[in-house]
């Protein structure tokens, strides 16, 4: 591996080095990077959320925390981990840094209002800090301990009637969520300019990388389908401030209507969240098995397949709220149709392994991982979307599993594999190989350790939210609690590994470690300012990237 760095020395990251500089900036590179450290703060918040309520689990029985202390602490992991962490995730931190390289752009099409987009998501977030600690209350209330800490305790869904009714900070949660949607759309619409308008010469649309697809597709879901989550929170502020009777049936409302405005976001949201991870994943598989990705323009259309039907599909979540029975059998079969696009890039990516001269990097590894885990989370699904099964398996543990191998097993995972792939062209320096791959380790088996034993719980009968449990289910919850701890110690070990490569890291990235010809490996690492010195030209694009290079290898 090359000791040196291509290039001048002169970069993005040190071209300017005030702290105006970096708050002030329009440079899309360290607006990805500005967000990227501020998600990765939540993701510890909310994951030691969910430790601390492991632990509460690990024994049947009450332990150290009160009832409502756990259903505090659920719904701050819950609503911190999605609206916070995973939503924003890979489209608003590796999306920024790598649209415009991999299109061969100098920059997004709205520079000022990239910007713009975090400090929403920055008000937001404060307004999160705010529902947490509720200094306002505490205030009003002439210092009374009793408001000194009263977070929203109503799940990160805010089911209607419970959170019109709650007496905790409901409204700063939901007012929280609504403005982080403004950055979301924001982003979105960015993207979806930048993607028709500044593409280099030659880069047309069946040129187009897999992940910038993924990312296009992404942000179609970003703005059509948040206003209406939008809608429905500010209809919940209503009632709750106004007394307007929408969703609380004692004045008139339908809590189901909730539900179905809710879930008509929050079912193409998990797209948002594991979309990108698809595009994260259809990158770094042709590279490691130095193949051109199997099938390209059908990967592209599961892409958009998938972004549509996930609008298609939101009353799978409600096959027990009393819907017609008609309307269940359509969610039924519409959920299944979700399946084709999904097993179609499952087989792209396994056939571009086929065959393939595999190097087993710490990306490979995850990208392998999320393969995996991406399976079962499909897999389960099936359960869910199968009307006589999930009347049994609803509101169990089974949901709470299946829904982190979706999540976790695949938005989380897929944005580590992304900062390990990218990293020396994001930092400009090589990371601890085997630091990396032990921390791949610790992450898949503490994942799969605190997953699974959920699915036995859920198909023994253990509702979810519970704060205690029967002693026969004590087992497996010991066995998930213990799961846990590993999981957060490969994150762990995976995070400070990067900080530290990234901060004092003493071996230099070469341009392309990799071997790979896609346009962000031609810039300097770290890039330039203006990304490219001279406008680049695409004329064999999909099949150059992840092609063998002579000579091979990326050693």
């Amino acid at each position: 591996m090359s000791a040196h760095a291509d290039g001048d020395d002169k970069n993005y990251l040190n071209c300017e080095t005030t702290l105006w500089s970096w708050i002030s900036t329009v440079d899309h590179k360290r607006i990805g990077l500005m967000y990227l450290f501020t998600i990765t703060a939540f993701f510890i918040v909310g994951g030691l959320a969910a430790l601390t309520f492991r632990i509460e689990l690990f024994s049947s029985g009450a332990q150290f925390l009160t009832p409502d202390q756990y259903n505090v602490l659920f719904t701050l992991h819950g609503a911190i981990m999605i609206f916070l962490f995973i939503v924003p995730g890979i489209p608003a931190t590796m999306g920024n840094f790598l649209l415009p390289l991999m299109i061969g752009a100098k920059d997004v099409a709205f520079p000022r209002l990239n910007l713009l987009s975090y400090y929403i998501y920055v008000v937001g977030a404060a307004m999160a800090l705010i529902a947490i600690f509720n200094p306002f209350d505490y205030i009003l209330s002439g210092f009374s301990a009793e408001q000194a800490f009263n977070p929203a305790d109503t799940g990160w869904t805010f089911y209607a009637p419970y959170s019109v009714k709650s007496g905790s900070a409901v409204v700063w949660m939901t007012g929280a969520a609504f403005v982080l949607g403004f950055s979301s759309i924001l982003t979105g619409l960015n993207f979806i300019v930048t993607v028709h308008k500044l593409r280099c010469p030659g880069m047309t649309w069946n040129r187009l990388p897999v992940f910038v697809w993924a990312l296009y597709a992404t942000s179609v879901i970003q703005t059509l389908a948040t206003p209406v989550v939008g809608m429905t929170l500010v209809l919940l502020i209503m009632e709750r401030v106004m007394g307007v009777g929408i969703f609380d049936p004692s004045m008139g409302g339908d809590p189901v209507l909730y539900e179905h405005f809710f879930w008509f976001y929050s079912h193409p949201v998990v797209y948002i969240m594991v979309l990108p991870a698809f595009g994260v994943v259809g990158e770094i598989i042709p590279v490691f098995s130095r193949k051109p990705i199997f099938g390209y323009k059908m990967v592209v259309y599961a892409s958009v397949a998938i972004a549509a039907v996930g609008f298609l599909v939101w009353a799978h979540h409600m096959f027990t709220s009393g819907i017609s029975d008609w309307t269940a059998i359509y969610f039924s079969v519409a959920t299944f149709g979700v399946a084709i696009p999904t097993a179609v890039k499952v087989f792209n990516w396994v056939s571009t392994m086929y065959k393939g001269s595999i190097s087993f990097e710490t990306p490979m590894l995850y990208a392998m991982a999320f393969i995996f885990l991406f399976m079962v989370a499909g897999t389960t699904g099936v359960y869910l979307a199968t009307l006589a099964v999930d009347v049994y398996y609803h509101d169990t543990y089974f949901v709470v599993a299946h829904f982190h191998y979706t999540i976790q097993g695949g938005a989380v995972i897929g944005l580590i594999a992304a900062l390990h792939f990218w990293f020396p062209k994001i930092s400009g320096k090589m990371y601890n190989e085997p630091v990396a791959k032990l921390a791949w380790f610790l992450v898949f088996v503490g994942f799969n350790l605190t997953f699974l034993p959920q699915f036995v719980l859920g198909m023994e009968g253990m509702p979810r939210r519970y704060f205690d449990y029967l002693p026969e289910f004590q087992p497996m919850h010991r066995l998930s609690t213990i799961g846990s701890f590993i999981n957060g110690f490969g994150y762990t070990f995976a995070l400070l590994n990067l900080l530290y490569a990234a901060v004092f890291g003493r071996v230099k990235a070469p341009r392309n470690p990799y071997n790979s010809l896609s346009l962000e490996w031609k810039t300097a690492s770290p890039p330039s300012h203006h990304n490219f010195d001279e406008d680049p030209e695409v004329d064999d694009y999909p099949y150059a990237y992840g092609t063998p290079v002579e000579g091979g290898g990326h050693h």
